[in-house]
């Protein structure tokens, strides 16, 4: 398995938080450099068996030669299909780290870095057809303005989406750099972190991530084994609060507390994390990207 790839964040706070039974099954839902697998895989027995899902075909190569190993070449959002087919009705553990690879960062064809040219894709899964380039071209300018304003808490994103709808008509757009010259006119304060936001907007908004968490997480009570625990890394305060509102209450909406309306809600998650644990010092410092990580984890009842 490949280090370089991806450096995995929160390891050891992870490991730890999964409370591995050697003999179980446990579930790697974003696979990518395998380095939580790794760490799966070490303390699990011969009997131990780890489910390992990933949608980019890049992480293929990373799989270890280790007849515990199941890949399956999927989104997570399939979680409970794919574990049928493999003839496994509940699980022991599962994790999920919601971050983009830093290989994915890295590799200027994958369209997903400011820092590189390259065709404006930020497609996880090659195989689907709706790309960044096609959402920049082809959404209406209320759909830019949301999508900007929720994934990427784009501060004008009103105006950006104005602006990319206007130059759009006379102005080709399907490499980084020919977007980042058609919205040069209305990027705000630090240029770095404003495409950044920018960037991570369209990117969540081509791979669905929103909708594949959500389904996921709902999938999540009926796999887990009595005990067993999920435990979920996320980068970005929308996608945290859905993991803390259904670790909560098995839904994803906030629900006021009103002592006039009893609710009478089967609880079927426990939380274990009353805080999401984040990166210690000395991981900040080696990893920037761990800066923005949050672990929470939740066990079934």
């Amino acid at each position: 398995m490949n280090n370089s790839y991806h450096i995995p964040v929160l390891y050891h706070e992870t490991l730890e938080a999964l409370s591995i039974n050697p003999d179980g099954v446990y579930v790697d839902c974003t696979f990518g450099g395998g380095g939580h697998s790794r760490g799966i895989l070490a303390q699990l027995s011969e009997k131990g068996k780890l489910i390992a899902f990933d949608q980019d075909a890049d992480a293929q190569r990373n799989i270890p030669d280790d007849k515990r190993v199941v890949f399956v070449p999927q989104n997570f959002r399939h979680l409970q299909r794919f574990l049928r087919l493999h003839e496994l009705t509940a699980v022991d553990g599962i994790l999920a780290d919601l971050g983009v690879s830093s290989h994915q960062f890295d590799e200027g064809d994958r369209g997903f870095s400011i820092r590189f040219s390259g065709p404006l894709d930020m497609r996880m899964d090659r195989r689907q057809s709706l790309s960044a380039a096609n959402i920049v071209s082809g959404y209406t300018e209320q759909q830019l303005h949301k999508l900007f304003e929720q994934y990427g808490e784009v501060s004008n994103s009103k105006t950006l989406a104005r602006h990319i709808v206007q130059q759009r008509s006379h102005m080709q757009v399907q490499t980084i750099e020919q977007f980042k010259a058609m919205i040069s006119q209305v990027v705000k304060g630090n240029p770095n972190k404003y495409l950044a936001q920018v960037f991570q907007a369209l990117r969540m908004e081509v791979n669905d991530e929103m909708g594949a968490l959500k389904e996921m997480l709902q999938q999540v009570p009926a796999v887990l084994k009595t005990g067993g625990r999920v435990a979920i890394i996320t980068f970005h305060s929308i996608e945290d609060r859905l993991v803390k509102n259904f670790f909560r209450q098995g839904s994803f909406d906030e629900t006021p507390d009103n002592p006039f309306l009893p609710t009478v809600k089967e609880q079927v998650l426990k939380v274990i994390t009353k805080k999401p644990i984040t990166a210690a010092q000395e991981e900040l410092k080696q990893n920037t990207r761990s800066r923005s990580a949050k672990l929470r984890v939740a066990e079934r009842l």
